[in-house]
């Protein structure tokens, strides 16, 4: 019987455990050059005993920010201080994938340099509020989207993934999921277009799915993943039509051949249509369970029973430097000080002590 504690081949990348490291934004990126510090690589580097790490959404390009002090992978500055992080994490025998995350609507002129305004599928602004340096602010409508735009912020994933791999990632993954600009493009609600972008099912996964492509074909298939997350509302979604639009995103991409799937399981009623999509995909699952509380050892199982080929696990990681030893031990498990989630220091950062 497999369990989460044997090794699993990710499409060539050898990996010491099927226990994932959930990408999890910290925002204690540099203010002024958006990288990566030297807490950052200390952070991933004492998580090296994870299977995969997963790390923190990254800003394929300067107008893909969302939230104060994330890191990006569109400079060299930004990929010269992220080869400390990964090599750190490869120092301690662990394995790293970049999460390209282009936030879309979701962000604020303020967190922006240069003039630059959030941007989404359609000009509809997402309800709600985000933290600022000057405080909580409503989340403008954005910017729509032009044709040649939609195309250059495709490109823009692509050179973030050649950037991922210049700076000695072992992958990169797509974040389709939560509610950012590739969901954006996914969901009804956010996006109302009528071009080859917008409308019926084959349309709205196109951005998917193009990304997807240009991605794998810039750094391989085998260093390709993609996370989504079905019937979200996070960030304002609305989405319709659920159980049809993601078995048709999977068979899009099916022929792409990447090397993961990554599921948020958002209700445990999805369960079914996670089942589905496990059978729809042929290279590794991950899945991010739906639970009560922090994912706990009770999802372990969700392995042996081959539900998943990798289980996420994500607050854990935060208060648990060495979490894989303290689940196959079954515990203790300290718990994260949620106060210490966004920002600041090495206080609730990297001064979680391991077993």
């Amino acid at each position: 019987m497999t369990t989460a504690f044997d090794p699993h081949d990710l499409a060539g990348t050898p990996l010491a455990n099927r226990i994932a490291m959930a990408p999890m934004t910290r925002s204690r990126a540099d203010a002024v050059l958006r990288t990566p510090t030297a807490l950052t690589a200390e952070y991933y580097a004492q998580r090296a005993s994870a299977g995969l790490i997963i790390t923190e959404g990254v800003q394929p390009v300067p107008e893909g920010q969302g939230y104060p002090d994330t890191p990006g992978l569109h400079s060299r500055e930004q990929i010269a201080a992220w080869r400390e992080v990964t090599d750190a994490v490869h120092e301690r025998g662990g394995r790293i994938f970049a999460q390209l995350m282009h936030a879309g609507r979701i962000g604020h002129p303020d967190l922006l340099d240069g003039g630059l305004h959030p941007v989404g599928p359609s000009p509809v602004a997402a309800a709600g509020q985000v933290y600022t340096h000057e405080g909580p602010k409503d989340f403008p409508a954005p910017r729509e989207l032009t044709g040649d735009e939609i195309r250059e912020a495709v490109a823009g994933f692509a050179a973030a993934a050649r950037n991922a791999v210049e700076a000695g990632f072992d992958g990169v993954e797509i974040h389709g999921a939560n509610g950012y600009l590739i969901q954006q493009f996914l969901a009804t609600g956010s996006n109302h277009r009528t071009d080859e972008w917008g409308g019926p099912v084959e349309n709205r996964i196109r951005f998917a799915v193009e990304v997807v492509r240009a991605v794998a074909a810039e750094i391989g298939p085998d260093r390709t993943g993609l996370r989504i997350s079905p019937a979200n509302s996070l960030n304002d979604i609305a989405e319709t039509g659920t159980e049809e639009l993601y078995p048709a995103l999977l068979d899009a991409i099916e022929p792409v051949g990447i090397a993961y799937l990554h599921v948020l399981e958002t209700r445990p009623e999805l369960r079914p249509l996670v089942l589905d999509l496990r059978k729809r995909f042929a290279g590794t699952f991950i899945l991010n369970p739906a639970t009560d509380g922090p994912t706990g050892t009770e999802s372990l199982a969700l392995v042996e029973e081959g539900v998943a080929d990798l289980v996420a696990y994500g607050a854990l990681f935060i208060a648990n430097p060495d979490l894989p030893a303290r689940l196959r031990a079954g515990g203790p498990f300290a718990a994260p000080d949620r106060a210490t989630f966004f920002g600041g220091d090495h206080r609730g950062y990297t001064d979680y002590p391991a077993l």
